[in-house]
């Protein structure tokens, strides 16, 4: 399974504030969090500036500012081996 990755900034409460409600999930679902410091690469800071904290899976925007646990949950699930999504037929 790929890995949750957070774009945020050090210095930024909301970002501190996502990952906290995130990582339950994560470890319910045994996914790893990456955490990118947008502020040590000026494209990321140019694409999310104020956007931050934004999660992202497989290349898929899931939130910003806030978590949508929803999203996730489903996004999670769609990642799982047997899901109808990721299912392979006979």
């Amino acid at each position: 399974m790929s890995a949750l990755k957070l774009y945020g900034r050090a210095w930024c409460h909301l970002c501190e504030d996502l990952r906290a409600e995130l990582e339950p999930i994560a470890a319910e679902f045994g996914v790893a969090i990456e955490w990118i410091d947008i502020d040590t690469d000026p494209e990321l800071e140019a694409l999310y500036d104020e956007l931050v904290p934004v999660l992202v899976l497989d290349g898929v925007e899931l939130c910003h500012y806030r978590l949508d646990e929803a999203r996730v949950r489903s996004a999670l699930l769609s990642t799982l081996p047997g899901t109808p999504a990721t299912r392979i037929s006979p």
